[in-house]
Order: structure tokens, then C-alpha cells, then sequence
């Protein structure tokens, strides 16, 4: 177990060198925040007709702005795709560890790295503006508590989805195609598209029954109060069963694709 730490340590300190790329990603974030809010606003004016009241949906768009690195699919590690495609991943092989352990360990340190430089300020930002624009703390601290339990779990599920990624390129070869696919799927069901409470419900439905919005949608809608402590609790439950499922399935693929890996080369 200390190899794995190991690597995430050496991630999440690779990572957090990276402070301009950070300040940058933070104006896009803030720009993006903005024209999100300034669309839904503009829906909620039109008189339609929701069951989370439009302060609640401005707290989940900051929260997603703060936490993108946790939530997005799209992220990816060039590095490991450039391995597998380019054939240097028989360097990773002759390691004695598993190797979806560590790239489980690696891609979770860089998430967090990526996250620590850029949540505060945005956060920070975000309290001070005039309601309803404004975030705000939870009503109390058992949903905070909920909150952090349920982004932390999140983001374990997200990195066990995106390692269905990698390990695709062992077939495709194609880093664009596998992410674009992955991408588009998992944001528009776990709520980044469309929110989920704003779906029509035979879709809010589908969402519910994939593993997607319990890393975006679940701990965001728990801070903003619209999802109750009863739900959190039950919700918690959903996600530890998805992290158990996909992390299991994820390590017999890798396995299986490992058995067929032809390397070129001298």
C-alpha cells in the first residue's frame, strides 16, 4: 500500500506546480459561472416551473465551477495515453505493482492537486455577491458533513469511470474518440449539461439509475439543501455499491487487456 500512496503523493505534488495553468482555469471557471447563472436566471424569469428554486441551482453552479477537477470526465492524463499508444507502457509493466492501482492513485492525485489551486478563490468570490447570485453555508453542519462525505466518495467514483477510458484505448488506440464518448455520456447524465431537477422526469429517472450523477449532481444538490439527510444517507450507499462494482470490473478489464498488449519496437 505505501507504493500506491507513494504515487499519489508524487501526483498531487507534480500537480499543485502547476499554479499559472490554475489561475488561468480559474477565469474560464468564473466566466463560465456567470453565463450559466445568467441562462437560468433567465429561465426562472420566463416562469418556469422547477422543483429547486433558482438560489439552490446558482449554489450547485459555483460548487461545480470549484470543484471541476473532481466532477469532469473530459479531463485526462496525457501522459498514460501517450504510453499506451506510443508503446512505452512496457516501462509501466515492469514495475512489481498493480497497474491499475497506480494509475488509480496517480489520477486521484492529480485531481486533488488541480482542485486545491483553484477552489478557494472561486469560493471566496462566490460569497460575496448579492443574493441571489451568492453562495451560502449549509442550514446546518450535518449537511456539510454529508457533503464532504458524498464529494469525496464522488470523486473515487469518477476516477473508477475514467479508468474505463484508459483501459479502452488498449483497443481503440484512439484517445479522442474514448473520451469525446465517455465525455458527452457522463456530463449530460450526471447533471452538467441539463441539471437534473430541470430534466423531464422519465429522464431525471435514467440519471438516477446510472453511476454518473453521484460524483456531480449528488453532493452539490446535499449542500444546496434540496436533496434531504434521509436521501444523502441512502445515496452514500449508491455510490459505495457503483465505486465496488466499477473498481472490480475495472480491475478484471485491465487484466484482460494486459494479457493481450503487443508491444513494437526493438
Amino acid at each position: 500500500m505505501k507504493q500506491y500512496v507513494s504515487f499519489f503523493k508524487m501526483s498531487l505534488m507534480k500537480g499543485l506546480q502547476y499554479r499559472i495553468a490554475a489561475l488561468a482555469g480559474m477565469s474560464t471557471q468564473f466566466f463560465f459561472g456567470f453565463i450559466f447563472i445568467m441562462v437560468f436566471k433567465a429561465f426562472y424569469d420566463s416562469g418556469i416551473k422547477a422543483d429547486i428554486t433558482l438560489h439552490q441551482l446558482v449554489q450547485t453552479v459555483w460548487l461545480n465551477q470549484s470543484f471541476l477537477l473532481f466532477i469532469m470526465l473530459w479531463y485526462r492524463d496525457g501522459e498514460i495515453f501517450n504510453m499506451i499508444t506510443s508503446g512505452n507502457i512496457a516501462y509501466e509493466l515492469c514495475r512489481p505493482t498493480n497497474l491499475y492501482n497506480h494509475w488509480y492513485a496517480r489520477l486521484i492525485g492529480q485531481r486533488i492537486s488541480g482542485a486545491m489551486l483553484r477552489f478557494l478563490p472561486i469560493l471566496v468570490v462566490a460569497f460575496f455577491l448579492p443574493y441571489p447570485y451568492n453562495l451560502v453555508v449549509p442550514s446546518d453542519f450535518m449537511t456539510f458533513i454529508l457533503f464532504l462525505v458524498t464529494l469525496i466518495l464522488g470523486l473515487i467514483l469518477l476516477v473508477a469511470i475514467s479508468m474505463f477510458l484508459y483501459i479502452s484505448v488498449f483497443y481503440t488506440l484512439s484517445p479522442l474518440g474514448s473520451t469525446l464518448i465517455f465525455a458527452v455520456f457522463g456530463e449530460f447524465f450526471g447533471g452538467l449539461t441539463i441539471p437534473i431537477p430541470l430534466m423531464p422526469k422519465w429522464l431525471q429517472v435514467v440519471s438516477y439509475l446510472l453511476p454518473f450523477r453521484y460524483s456531480s449532481d449528488l453532493p452539490f444538490r446535499i449542500y444546496a439543501g434540496h436533496i434531504d439527510h434521509g436521501e444523502a444517507m441512502v445515496s452514500i450507499l449508491f455510490q459505495l455499491f457503483w465505486i465496488f462494482l466499477l473498481v472490480s470490473l475495472g480491475q478484471v478489464w485491465m487484466k484482460s487487456a494486459l494479457k493481450k498488449v503487443v508491444v513494437q519496437g526493438g
